[in-house]
This record gives structure tokens, C-alpha cells and sequence, in this order.
């Protein structure tokens, strides 16, 4: 029995030197017994190299894992990227949706990952959430169950899927990446939060990740759900066998007050069986394995994880890929962009494009994708950007780590409104209730996030629509 198997750690790309930089801590969570990894960017090359040289060092079967719930693209360049969840909850096309699902997961094995961490269950329900917004299918538990169903059954094709954050991170008004958010909701709003878990369970989803949130009427002690046996236990009585994962152990909500080492065993006493993303994880394994010989309860929790553990590997070997498509991507873009006139009606620009910026979405933790996008996808249609035609005011504002509030800052306010009466056409690259908090009459059309794939279709769509 090696309780490391049950360690995550993280593995970061970054432009100058690629995987280079990681290659050290690679080799000694390998060695220390390390189940696999949780991969951050790169290219599908050198995804597809990392991979491979874990796979070849581990000599045993890995899980490698990615947050992939805009598609592969989302964190890996050359991979098809796919619009949030909440646009295709919009659309509301259960076939596109599973699609959506397959060819993320087909994507994932091409590069050797089989584990996504997809798709959020969380209900959009609480306006002020800074954190879940676009990235949940909608706010409504029904219509969400069908979309999470639907990608999921399209996702295990060929990977496993991941339903997250239970019970539900929708209700929250704080980032769990900041701190620990505390839901002080009835015991029937949260059975609400987690009717499209339970719907998951029913299909046979393979895993559930915890959320870093607190929830005092499931369980009257304060901890997060990811170390609460009480609410833990909640799964395994709805009759889910599968794996049970943390969320990131590096964030706040989790960390506070607790040693890596602490934090990591009182998730699994808690029943949790794989431990994602511990801030130490060379002293998380070697904690584990101390404790295993001290603590005979903890020791067969431990037994019963990795049992698991190795029955959702071996199932990725009977999973080869279902290429049927029950829903196409094509256009769809596009297609978002065409049903998505929040505001007005869509009027005929002039060239040349002035291209007014306001991004809201610099304050996080990590950096965003450019904007630059959508003015070089404008040239690459031959439509010029200066000043003498329309205006274009594109807004940013999307859910990110350490971002602290769920719409816009008081600064993208103050440009919003000096700009938005201006402007012939508004594009919102964010969640469709910021269109009303955006002044004046001027046409408005959401493009949901700021992701290249929207900046482009947005060139296309224009350029459909020049005087």
C-alpha cells in the first residue's frame, strides 16, 4: 500500500522554458510515489512529451489531469477550444453539449491526459458570485442536471469525467481561491445545489470534486465541505462508488489554519481519496505514509482510495473514443453571436474600426488571455482599425482566481460609461446579466468570454455586417 499514490501535485508551463522548469519536481514526486499530475498549459506537443516522459519515469499507470471545461483548448495551444458552459446552457442544445464533451475528452487522450476535470454542477444562482458565473450551465437544477448529463455521457467516451464543486459553490458571494466562503442557505435550497450531482451519479459519472466551502445546515462545525465527513458521506449514500477529489489544496479555503500535511489527512479522514494540487506535496506523501502506520482507520481509508483508484484507470483502458457526433461545434460561435443581441438591433459598421477596450479581468491571480484578439482577427477579415468609422466598445469581465467581485470594478465602470454612448456596437465578452449595468442605448451582443475563439467569431460576425 502507497498512500502517495493518492498526491496530485501541479505541474506549470510557462514561454521561456516550457515543462524545463518542472522536471525536478517531476523526479521527486515520482519518487516519492506520486499518482500523477495536474497539468497547467503548454502546447499539444509538449503536453503530449511531458506526459509521456511521466508515464516512461513512473513505469505504472498515472492520472493526469486538467480544468478543461472550455475544451482542451482551454489550457492547451493547437486543442480545440469550446464556448462555457453557460453559452451552451443558452443554447440549450443537449446534443451539442455532449459533443462538447466528447471531442474535450478525445482531445485530452490525444495528448495524454484522461482525467478532466469537467464539468461544473454548480447552479448560477447568486448574481454577486465571483467565481462560477459562465462556467456553470445555468441557474435552473433541472436544466443544468441535463446539460452535465449530457456532457458527461459525451466526455466518458474516452475519459474520466469530474462533476464539481459539491454540494454546490453557486450560492457563494467569495472566491474560495481567497478565502473560506461560508453558505448559510436552507437545507432545501442546497438539496436544490446538488440535484444535477445526483442526476450525475445516476448516469455513472466516474468522479466529484469537493468544494473549499463552508456549509453550516449540512454540517454544523464550519469546516469545508472537503474535509466534512457528514456531507462527504452524503455521496457515498446516493450511492456513488466512484472517486471523490479535492479541489486545488493550494487554495485559501482550504489551507487556512492547516499544514499541508494536516490539511491533506483530514480530507481523507473526511473521505475524500485523491488529494489535487497540495501546496508541499513531497511533505503531503511523506506525511501520509507516517500516518498510515499509526492511525489503522486512516490506513483502511487509504486501502479503499486506492481501490478506487485503480478501478477508474483501468476503465480509461476499455474507453477508446466514441467518434459519433449526436451535435456539432461548426459555427458555433457564431451562432452564439447571432442569437445574442442583448440590446438593440445589429447595425451596419463603417470601417475603419475604432476598437475601445475595457477589461475588467486584470486583477486576478493569474493573467488573462490578451485581448488583442479581436483587433488581429479584425485584419485578418481586411477590416482596418482607426479612427474616421464606428466604434466598437468591447468589455471584458469574466470569473478568475483572486478576482474579488462578480461583476465590474468600480474603474471599468467609469470607462463603461464614458464610452457606451458612444459606441455603435457593444460587445460583452462575459456573463449576459452585466448587459444591464452597461449605460445608454447603444446595440449590445454578448460573446460570453474572453477566450481567442469568441474574439475571433466576433471578427466574423462583423464582417458580416459592414456598411
Amino acid at each position: 500500500m502507497n498512500p502517495a499514490h493518492l498526491v496530485l501535485p501541479a505541474v506549470r508551463w510557462n514561454a521561456e522554458n516550457g515543462f524545463a522548469g518542472a522536471d525536478q519536481l517531476v523526479g521527486k514526486a515520482l519518487d516519492s510515489g506520486a499518482g500523477g499530475f495536474l497539468i497547467f498549459g503548454g502546447t499539444a506537443d509538449a503536453v503530449a512529451d511531458v506526459t509521456q516522459r511521466m508515464q516512461r519515469i513512473a513505469g505504472r499507470p498515472l492520472l493526469l489531469a486538467a480544468d478543461l471545461e472550455r475544451g482542451a483548448g482551454q489550457q492547451i495551444q493547437g486543442l480545440r477550444e469550446i464556448p462555457p458552459p453557460g453559452a451552451l446552457g443558452w443554447l440549450d442544445d443537449l446534443g451539442a453539449t455532449e459533443t462538447a464533451g466528447r471531442v474535450t475528452a478525445q482531445d485530452a487522450r490525444s495528448v495524454g491526459l484522461n482525467w478532466v476535470l469537467a464539468p461544473v454542477a454548480d447552479l448560477d444562482c447568486e448574481p454577486r458570485n465571483p467565481i462560477v458565473q459562465t462556467r456553470a450551465f445555468g441557474a435552473d437544477p433541472e436544466h443544468v442536471a441535463r446539460h452535465v448529463e449530457a456532457w458527461v455521457r459525451g466526455c466518458q467516451s474516452a475519459a474520466l469525467a469530474c462533476v464539481k464543486h459539491f454540494p454546490g459553490h453557486g450560492r457563494t458571494v467569495s472566491d474560495s481561491h481567497q478565502g473560506l466562503p461560508v453558505v448559510n442557505a436552507s437545507g432545501a435550497d442546497l438539496s436544490e445545489d446538488r440535484f444535477p450531482f445526483r442526476q450525475a451519479i445516476r448516469l455513472g459519472v466516474d468522479t466529484v470534486m469537493t468544494a473549499h466551502v463552508s456549509y453550516p445546515s449540512l454540517d454544523a462545525s464550519g469546516v469545508p465541505a472537503t474535509f466534512s465527513h457528514p456531507i462527504l458521506h452524503q455521496l457515498r449514500e446516493q450511492g456513488f462508488g466512484g472517486l471523490i477529489t479535492t479541489d486545488a489544496l493550494m487554495m485559501d479555503g482550504a489551507r487556512s489554519g492547516r499544514t499541508p500535511g494536516d490539511a491533506a489527512i483530514a480530507a481523507l479522514r473526511a473521505g475524500v481519496d485523491i488529494l489535487l494540487y497540495p501546496p508541499d506535496p513531497i511533505e503531503v506523501m511523506q506525511r501520509l505514509r507516517k500516518a498510515a502506520t499509526r492511525e489503522e482507520g486512516l490506513a483502511a481509508q487509504i486501502r479503499a482510495s486506492l481501490g478506487r483508484r485503480e478501478s477508474a484507470l483501468e476503465s480509461i483502458h476499455r474507453r477508446t473514443g466514441d467518434t459519433e457526433e449526436r451535435g456539432t461545434l461548426a459555427g458555433l460561435p457564431v451562432r452564439l453571436l447571432e442569437g445574442g443581441m442583448a440590446r438593440g438591433v445589429r447595425p451596419r459598421l463603417a470601417p475603419p474600426i475604432n476598437v475601445v477596450i475595457v477589461d475588467d479581468d486584470q486583477d486576478g491571480s493569474y493573467p488573462p488571455t490578451p485581448h488583442s484578439y479581436v483587433r488581429d482577427a479584425l485584419e485578418m477579415v481586411q477590416i482596418p482599425c482607426g479612427m474616421g468609422g464606428s466604434t466598437l466598445l468591447c468589455t471584458f469581465a469574466e470569473p478568475r482566481a483572486g478576482k474579488p467581485w462578480g461583476g465590474f470594478g468600480e474603474r471599468s465602470r467609469r470607462l463603461i460609461a464614458e464610452w457606451a454612448p458612444r459606441a455603435n456596437l457593444i460587445v460583452h465578452f462575459g456573463h449576459p446579466r452585466l448587459v444591464a449595468v452597461i449605460p445608454g442605448k447603444s446595440p449590445i451582443v454578448v460573446a460570453w468570454h474572453r477566450q481567442r475563439l469568441m474574439q475571433e467569431a466576433v471578427a466574423t460576425f462583423l464582417a458580416e455586417h459592414m456598411a
